[in-house]
């Protein structure tokens, strides 16, 4: 059943959550490099985010019997049994909606999107297939499933009606053969109840997803963004992310307010091995009270921690080594979906 547009509303990162859902990682071809560095870095997470709100481990019995051990002293740490096929919970979890009114607050709402591992990219992803309705079948909360492919990774919201996505990864035949932009705009509009979507390009070297809106570009509040910048011009990230902040120089949101872009510098041809990595300091997670934003251990990690630290006052700040899960090429937003109070 669809969601009615003066019920309920796609809420921004920011507002406050009653947990936050991980996927703990066990398909060991997902990551570059040994693997066992991969579920302690899960492990630290997850203990970083439960000093803050509840955390929700997914995964099979047998995938879960290691992180119940390695986590068995770890408060507010709960396992719920749902079988993954990889870790990226943000792209495979439903999208909540919550009520507008919140003095005569009704039940969130779970917008079940189709999943096809980034337009077909890594079969089998017949369980990721699944674990959003498991999640929202769990929490016992009413399902929209719109018959549409489509990753939480790439679409980001102020909160008011603005949807920031990339047409690279929303706009693809392998993901919704037929569905052209305005197509795919009907339906954001249709179920996530959005009033204005802004496209944006480009993607990161490395970035196997398409251009996730969560590497490039992130509300920080109603009408204003941080951008994702390369000032090393031989870096191949250079151009796009010039061109996306040449889009947005002129950009407005739901309200009519023209967006203020505040761009954040990433690492410099980062890579593992001689592949070349998305690291994005701007593949953050919003919480309850903190922000956890990836630092990779070069000289762009401060300057992005103090912007944050502008852009967020009252939240803690906490830098998290982001070297072991980009080697999967994703970060911190990519391994969480924040779930609304």
């Amino acid at each position: 059943m669809e969601p009615r547009a003066d019920a309920y509303r796609l809420p921004a990162e920011w507002e406050p959550h009653a947990a936050t859902w991980i996927a703990w990682p066990h398909r060991r071809a997902t990551f570059l490099g040994p693997f066992e560095a991969i579920p302690p870095a899960y492990e630290r997470l997850a203990r970083l985010v439960a000093r803050y709100e509840p955390v929700r481990i997914i995964g099979s019995s047998d995938v879960l019997a290691a992180p119940k051990e390695s986590l068995a002293d770890a408060a507010n740490v709960a396992f719920v049994e749902i079988p993954t096929s990889d870790s990226w919970v943000r792209d495979t979890g439903p999208v909540f909606l919550v009520p507008r009114d919140r003095s005569n607050a009704g039940p969130l709402r779970a917008v079940c999107w189709n999943w096809n591992a980034w337009g077909g990219k890594y079969p089998p992803w017949d369980a990721d297939a699944g674990v959003a309705r498991g999640i929202a079948t769990h929490l016992g909360i009413p399902i929209d499933e719109p018959g549409i492919v489509l990753e939480g990774g790439a679409i980001e919201t102020d909160g008011e009606g603005t949807l920031l996505a990339n047409e690279r990864c929303v706009v693809d035949p392998r993901r919704n053969p037929g569905l052209d932009r305005q197509a795919m705009e009907a339906a954001f509009r249709r179920h996530l109840l959005i009033d204005r979507v802004v496209w944006l390009g480009g993607e990161l070297a490395g970035d196997d997803t398409d251009g996730h809106i969560d590497q490039l570009v992130r509300f920080v509040g109603p009408g204003r963004v941080l951008v994702a910048r390369q000032a090393d011009s031989l870096d191949p990230n250079h151009g796009p992310l010039e061109a996306n902040l040449t889009m947005l120089a002129s950009a407005t949101d739901a309200r009519g307010r023209r967006i203020e872009v505040i761009p954040v510098d990433l690492p410099s041809r980062f890579g593992f091995e001689g592949t070349q990595l998305p690291a994005s300091h701007l593949n953050f997670l919003v919480g309850n009270g903190f922000v956890a934003v990836p630092v990779f251990g070069g000289p762009t990690d401060e300057p992005a921690l103090t912007t944050l630290e502008r852009c967020f006052p009252g939240r803690v700040i906490e830098p998290f080594d982001g070297t072991a899960i980009v080697r999967g090429r994703g970060g911190v937003h990519c391994v969480t979906r924040e779930q609304p109070a």
